[in-house]
């Protein structure tokens, strides 16, 4: 979801509401802290999913494909995983008695879920059955049994089912597609385990509409959605009567995790627009994307903004741009009024590289009686590709609630966590939270000076330690007090597209300004 996308998304969404389209505003328009993260990973100019959900939930940079580990592994090495692991912002908010959870539009074994709670020397290994021998040799473990086991999770609601059950078991949604069968080797049926490791609890397991709409968030401890075999349909493809929409998923996961009084982590994924942008389906991309819009509104609806800081950001951009000096209030999804010098007209949007290169006689292919504006059209490129690959300009991260100014400006993809961790009390060093209460006035620019320093792994053999261990902290803050974390050596750290994470007033960071429940931990 990169700038292009965000703007053409924006603008469609206008068009579907009558406008012209240029001058709407979504939802994430409203967040009043905007900056910039810089995307690049350990050993690619342009990243992966992987490599920066990594960054971004852990803190750490990493190589491409691999998940929730650090540099020093390398891509399908088991043995290279092992001492390198790291941990996410989930884990740490769990780790705190908040609850958990993870809502996608993919399987939920899928690069950004799973580098929460996944350590994986391959994005690929989503069942035992995609694990080499070697890695079986190494006792490395695929991830969709690390989400069982790794962390407890709350809520897990996206697709996967098929890596979930024994090899061939078939699918209760299509029992006839062997591609939808279970494809797990050993035998196991994690479903099940998933279901008898929450004995004593509410523990719901639902693939359907119905059974999902009858879960009762108020009586529920545990949900797992799985509505597909693997990654849910488009949304302009989606069946209503079978699977919800991201913004249902995402107001039951809210209203289930809310119930916990220390606050919750919420991760919600609208991964399919990176796959519409891949087959070069630009409808299918700004579509997903309004519909994550949608799910962010609901996010705010349903949360307190004095209590949640909600974080909306992509983890890459694609190779898309918006041309050709369209008129105001033309279809975003239709043609340019300009035609190229080979006599041809073309579309306002379109790809760098991707499957809509086409050449017929040496020349494009002509689109004057096309209609570009269907959901099934691949837009041109310019260099032709099976699918198109990422973009790795910086991509905007937009911040509002509690401590969200800490967002703004250009930073490194791996200080969103560090960040996080910082405003919500979370994680390893928790200095900043236990000082006593003082009851000196709050002003507007009270911590605008402090800068969190998270160190970048600059190399990929930077040894086996744990880097999401600490951050550094230098400054004061704008009324002359010293900083209450004075600097110490350093140490390697570590929706989202759309991330809530609610806390009480009281635990608030830094609390040392908290004066009771009814204080503003900061002036707007």
């Amino acid at each position: 979801m990169g700038i292009t996308t965000y703007t053409a998304a924006r603008i469609l969404k206008g068009q579907l509401q009558g406008q012209t389209g240029e001058e709407t505003v979504m939802t994430m328009d409203t967040f009043p802290h905007v900056g910039l993260a810089k995307t690049y990973s350990v050993d690619f100019q342009v990243p992966d999913s992987a490599a920066t959900a990594t960054a971004y939930l852990c803190g750490v940079k990493t190589n491409l494909n691999i998940v929730g580990v650090g540099a020093a592994a390398r891509n399908g090495i088991c043995k290279s995983q092992k001492g390198n692991e790291v941990t996410s912002i989930l884990k740490w908010a769990k780790d705190a008695g908040k609850s958990v959870g993870i809502v996608t539009t993919t399987r939920v074994q899928h690069a950004t879920p799973a580098a929460s709670y996944a350590h994986s020397a391959s994005r690929k290994w989503y069942s035992d059955a995609d694990l080499p021998d070697n890695a079986k040799i190494h006792g490395c473990t695929d991830i969709a049994s690390q989400l069982l086991n790794n962390t407890d999770i709350d809520v897990i609601i996206g697709g996967g089912r098929k890596y979930m059950t024994p090899k061939g078991t078939k699918d209760p949604e299509y029992p006839r597609d062997f591609s939808s069968r279970g494809k797990r080797l050993d035998g196991r049926n994690l479903i099940n385990e998933w279901q008898s490791m929450k004995k004593g609890k509410v523990a719901r397991y639902v693939w359907n509409r119905t059974d999902f709409d009858a879960v009762d968030p108020e009586t529920t401890d545990y949900l797992m959605a799985l509505f597909e075999p693997g990654d849910l349909r488009f949304e302009e493809e989606r069946n209503p009567r079978m699977d919800p929409s991201i913004v249902e998923t995402t107001e039951k996961a809210i209203r289930i995790l809310q119930k916990n009084p220390k606050g919750f982590f919420l991760l919600v994924e609208g991964g399919r627009i990176d796959q519409a942008h891949h087959a070069g389906r630009a409808s299918m991309a700004l579509h997903e994307t309004v519909a994550l819009d949608n799910a962010i509104a609901k996010g705010l609806q349903l949360t307190n903004e004095e209590e949640t800081l909600t974080l909306v950001m992509a983890d890459h951009s694609h190779p898309f741009v918006i041309n050709g000096f369209p008129f105001r209030g033309n279809s975003i999804l239709g043609k340019s009024p300009l035609w190229g010098m080979d006599m041809l007209p073309f579309t306002t949007l379109l790809y760098g590289n991707g499957p809509g290169h086409k050449l017929t006689d040496g020349k494009r292919a002509d689109i004057r009686k096309v209609d570009t504006k269907t959901k099934d059209y691949v837009q041109q490129s310019a260099v032709p590709m099976a699918a198109d690959t990422h973009g790795g300009e910086d991509v905007a991260v937009l911040a509002r609630g509690p401590m969200s100014h800490l967002f703004q400006g250009v930073q490194e993809q791996n200080y969103i966590a560090h960040a996080l961790a910082y405003a919500a009390c979370v994680g390893r060093d928790l200095r900043h939270c236990q000082q006593p209460q003082q009851t000196r006035p709050l002003s507007s620019d009270t911590f605008s000076s402090y800068k969190i320093q998270a160190p970048i792994a600059r190399a990929r053999g930077t040894g086996t330690r744990d880097p999401c261990r600490g951050v550094d902290w230098t400054g004061s803050d704008s009324v002359g007090n010293p900083d209450p974390c004075p600097a110490r050596p350093g140490e390697t750290p570590t929706l989202l597209v759309a991330v809530g994470l609610q806390v009480p007033v009281e635990d608030l960071c830094p609390p040392a300004v908290v004066l009771n429940r009814r204080t503003r931990p900061f002036n707007r």
